[in-house]
């Protein structure tokens, strides 16, 4: 139970997992929810995906008999290389087959990850053959299929039909007639049920010589071979012996199951990391429910040595359950399969800064090679992952800092040279319409983020409004540090409170450092003009790099964090996935 702490302060609240810190920190509503979310074991980032699958009107490549299908699964990677994961068992005569084996994948938000899936028809003399030793080339095709996992995840009932094609024939249409497969997804968990505690001890015994004892409780879980693993803590509260804990959380999945013996240590906290045992409970989580419902408490007892023997000797103090109750907590792709969709923004940096666009060296520089520029590859990146979560594909994309023909500087016009609509038509229409915008602008200045931040904010008050089940994702690229500090601050703690993140993405060479302090991850938490905080972190900023291929770019990395982002603004809001 030691600690790494050099004072009383810090130690003190390194023992205390659950909220010890909390009266330090009464603003930082973020960090709370995150904590929050995390101890229920809400983790918006990686998900175990479970694949199932089924298929139609397959061909029938057999002459006396019906085909015997069997699917692999390949996956694609980013430089095209495709690679083998997968095999079902094989379905013998049949044209209509579901399978029974099941193909597990970790699901990673921030990446496109593409799944090939190829039908194959095994061959009689291979029956008796394991799956894993035949050799595909030995078995003819019935079809190929693939798509993104993301793809299936956002369909309401995370199943998703494809049409099955063989490569090897003409396209015709008599090969088109291939069959479909079916793919069904279901997220892997041990329970989304949360017990949420309130504990507290009587009659403590004092341990320390000049005070009281200054207690905290250890909850582990015991595993098979009788080892304690601990799975939650409480807060330290000094000089207390009958205290009061805040509340602890306890995930079933954390614990195994609701009747798994718990061991519920108490300890008098002391400086040095050596906390004296003041007694323990051994008790599972369905006891705790009933010690609070019939408001009995449980001596604590100690382990104690007499001769040879390790008895368990009963204390007077006694463990109480003052509040019992158990939620269910849902998950990101819950709320993706009720309909909630990540809703893709994008403005871009048009101040002259940047460069002559004409000129090799500018940074909107159009390469007729088609080698993409910085502003290319950042929207491609983002946008080719948020894509899959926008039903419609149809996105508000902007650009500021630029003098449009025959007017004013703007610090927001719409990138398609519209006046009375920003949105465009997937990723190529972003990319179609900032090229377009490059030769019907004059690139200007200064650089000002106050007036798009505004205006995706408009956005997302509307969509509030409405009740739609939408989040709003702004990608900002700039190549410059941002002149209306604080008005970009006021606009930043105002939208706060909207289903909305921003992502900053800074190209070029210039030194971003003072842009880290509009990101509450390296810096304070935002402050506006009238003294208000802003009531969560919404902004995350890096400086483009290239990456080497198979990385994942920082970019990529800042998209991992959209997902906890989006949770934490639903679970402050109490906004739930319909069913």
């Amino acid at each position: 139970m030691g600690n790494c702490c050099s004072d009383v302060g810090g130690g003190m609240t390194a023992v205390g997992g659950t909220a010890a810190s909390a009266s330090a920190s009464g603003d930082n509503q973020n960090d709370a929810v995150d904590a929050y979310l995390k101890s229920r074991g809400i983790h918006g980032l990686f998900s175990q995906i479970e694949l199932s699958f089924s298929a139609t009107n397959l061909r029938d490549r057999d002459v006396f008999s019906k085909s015997d299908p069997m699917v692999v699964v390949y996956i694609k990677e980013k430089d095209g290389a495709i690679t083998e994961v997968f095999r079902t068992e094989v379905v013998l005569n049949s044209l209509n087959p579901t399978w029974i084996t099941k193909y597990t994948i970790t699901y990673h938000f921030e990446v496109v990850q593409t799944l090939l899936f190829h039908v194959f028809d095994v061959d009689t003399q291979f029956h008796n053959v394991e799956v894993k030793m035949l050799k595909l080339e030995e078995q003819q095709s019935l079809g190929e299929a693939s798509c993104a996992l993301s793809q299936i995840l956002t369909k309401p009932n995370r199943s998703l039909t494809l049409d099955l094609v063989r490569r090897e024939e003409p396209v015709t249409s008599h090969s088109q007639h291939s069959g479909k497969l079916t793919v069904h997804a279901e997220e892997l968990f041990s329970s989304r049920t949360t017990a949420e505690m309130t504990l507290k001890c009587t009659d403590l015994e004092s341990k320390d010589l000049f005070s009281k004892s200054d207690p905290f409780l250890v909850i582990s879980k015991l595993v098979e071979s009788g080892i304690s693993i601990p799975v939650c803590k409480t807060e330290v509260l000094k000089n207390d012996l009958n205290p009061i804990w805040k509340p602890v959380f306890l995930n079933i999945q954390q614990i195994g199951a609701k009747d798994s013996p718990l061991v519920i240590e108490c300890f008098n906290f002391n400086s040095n990391g050596k906390h004296d045992l003041i007694g323990k409970a051994q008790k599972s989580l369905a006891d705790l429910e009933k010690l609070h419902s019939g408001g009995e408490g449980e001596h604590l007892f100690v382990p104690t040595l007499v001769g040879h023997d390790l008895h368990n000797k009963t204390l007077k103090s006694k463990l109480f359950v003052d509040k019992y109750s158990e939620t269910v907590q849902h998950t990101f792709l819950d709320y993706l399969a009720a309909g909630f969709e990540l809703n893709f923004m994008v403005a871009i940096d048009f101040t002259a800064s940047n460069g002559n666009p004409r000129l090799p060296d500018s940074l909107h520089y159009i390469d007729p090679s088609g080698r993409p520029n910085a502003y290319q590859k950042a929207i491609y990146e983002v946008g080719e992952v948020l894509q899959f979560y926008d039903a419609d594909q149809r996105f508000p994309a902007w650009g500021f800092g630029a003098r449009p023909i025959d007017g004013p500087v703007s610090h927001c016009f719409n990138l398609n040279g519209s006046s009375n609509y920003c949105e465009v038509e997937g990723i190529r229409g972003i990319m179609m319409a900032y090229t377009s915008a490059l030769f019907n602008v004059s690139l200007a200045g200064p650089t000002l983020f106050g007036h798009v931040i505004n205006r995706a904010a408009l956005i997302a008050s509307q969509s509030l409004a409405d009740d739609a089940p939408k989040y709003y994702v702004l990608l900002i690229i700039t190549d410059g540090v941002v002149t209306d500090l604080q008005e970009t601050k006021d606009a930043l703690v105002k939208a706060s409170d909207l289903p909305l993140s921003i992502l900053i993405v800074g190209v070029g060479g210039a030194d971003f450092k003072e842009m880290e302090i509009l990101d509450a991850d390296k810096g304070e938490r935002l402050e506006s003009s009238s003294g208000r905080v802003a009531s969560r972190d919404i902004v995350q900023f890096v400086p483009f790099r290239d990456v080497q291929s198979g990385e994942i770019s920082i970019v990529q990395s800042l998209l991992a964090e959209l997902p906890t982002q989006f949770l934490t603004y639903m679970r402050s809001r109490d906004i739930k996935p319909s069913s």
